[in-house]
């Protein structure tokens, strides 16, 4: 009985530490016969095993009740010491195959997350079972980097960039009026194969600036401020600086501060609203960017500021590629609707797509809009196949304060939360379903020890 109760755990700390035995057999090439191999290993087994295993600190399943393509999900660590120098938080997969590392990412302010992505497509109902360890291991960087210089902060995947954040003022072409110069602004972004999607300063438009939010029609103590249409110099938006950078194995990204700048303030211009930017490029699929771009409002204003209702306004705005005209460039929201007659009406999502150089032929955006956003489903502003002039140029916009006006009282935080989904070729709905339920809810977490 002894002999199989030792076998029995000797066999139990082979397989928790099968990377060190099969070291050890490799180097049988030496000279010693396989019984001393297997007494080597197991003494190195039992030597070691503790700081090999680590200190095991929670242990978990996660089920999601829709079904999830490359969702990131997150634990609380309530209760758990992540704020130590010993070691660092190590998170596996517990399969039938044995316990798989999976990448994750620490993310603490008031409470502290452990983030990680469940890689392709999870069924419904499906549960998965993790534990959480601390070891002293290091696993290397992730792969989305930052690189920042005197204009631009840039977030790239490997040798191929993902999206660039213009911090610096950008002046409109010569002989354009200076009013149109702006600062703070997503452009360009590149679908994964490397062509722009986004574009600025446009001829037609010089106020549109890639990927942005500014508000248009807005009401101080009874007076209008537009903080879009800039040629009126009633207000603009510009970076006032960045308050974090990140890098890490599950996102990378930044958080910055912008301000909505009040022209016709008496005496000095004044904040009307301070915006927390707040955007990170996840590391999911390598054939697909995914974006989270997370806005956060907030008035110093003592009567705080009126939102008013009208078809463009806040939230996240694209203005797309030259490139897409009415022949050329499709939208398809959650909701079944196209560019025939989605202008006005409210989705879950968007898919904006079009022609392009990649070799798929087509390229595009999916815009996911989260649940917890003021008037979701969203409204949405989409220029129809005869806009701009007949041309058929693509403007999307999710437009929370399309229909309703929405007041912003004095020192209160108000969030919007979007997706970005940057992809070639085409998208199917099925798949955009997909990414929404990956963006609309955390999966159910049970702890089990």
């Amino acid at each position: 009985m002894k002999i199989t109760f030792w076998m029995i755990v000797f066999t139990r700390l082979e397989f928790m530490c099968h990377g060190w035995f099969s070291f050890i057999n490799n180097v049988c090439c030496i000279g010693f016969r396989p019984s001393y191999f297997r007494l080597v290993s197991v003494l190195a087994i039992v030597l070691f095993a503790p700081a090999l295993v680590g200190q095991e600190l929670v242990q978990f399943s996660i089920k999601h009740e829709l079904e999830t393509i490359n969702a990131p999900v997150s634990i609380q660590l309530d209760g758990v010491n992540y704020n130590t120098d010993k070691g660092s938080l190590v998170l596996y997969e517990i399969t039938p195959q044995g316990e798989k590392v999976i990448p994750c990412q620490l993310e603490t302010g008031h409470g502290a997350r452990l983030w990680f992505i469940l890689d392709g497509i999870t069924t419904p109902n499906t549960n998965r079972t993790y534990v959480i360890r601390r070891q002293d291991v290091n696993l290397g960087q992730g792969q989305v980097s930052i690189n920042k210089d005197h204009k631009d902060l840039k977030l790239g995947k490997g040798d191929r960039p993902v999206l660039s954040y213009r911090y610096a003022v950008t002046y409109p072409p010569d002989g354009a009026d200076p009013l149109f110069r702006r600062s703070g602004f997503v452009h360009p972004v590149w679908s994964p194969g490397g062509e722009v999607l986004s574009r600025i300063q446009p001829p037609d438009h010089y106020h549109h600036y890639g990927i942005w939010g500014p508000w248009t029609k807005t009401t101080i103590d009874g007076r209008e401020v537009d903080f879009w249409n800039l040629a009126f110099g009633q207000g603009t938006v510009k970076f006032a600086g960045f308050l974090s950078e990140t890098e890490g194995k599950v996102f990378s990204g930044f958080t910055v501060l912008q301000q909505h700048i009040d022209f016709g303030a008496k005496g000095e211009d004044q904040v009307a609203m301070n915006e927390i930017l707040d955007l990170r490029v996840w590391n999911s699929a390598d054939s697909l960017w995914m974006v989270d771009y997370t806005t956060t409002l907030n008035s110093p204003l003592p009567n705080g500021i009126m939102l008013n209702a009208y078809r463009y306004g806040g939230g996240i705005g694209f203005r797309a590629t030259e490139k897409w005209h009415a022949d050329n460039c499709t939208v398809l929201t959650s909701e079944g609707k196209t560019r025939m007659d989605a202008d006005g009406s409210s989705a879950r999502w968007c898919i904006v797509e079009g022609e392009s150089d990649s070799p798929e032929g087509r390229s595009g955006i999916l815009f996911l809009s989260h649940p917890s956003n003021r008037m979701h489903p969203e409204p949405m502003r989409i220029w129809p196949l005869d806009a701009n002039g007949g041309r058929g140029d693509m403007f999307f916009e999710f437009c929370p304060i399309r229909h309703n006006d929405w007041k912003l009282e004095s020192r209160q935080d108000y969030t919007l939360k979007y997706r970005m989904i940057v992809f070639d070729g085409k998208m199917d709905p099925q798949t955009a379903e997909r990414y929404w339920n990956s963006f609309a809810a955390m999966p159910r977490v049970e702890i089990l020890k």
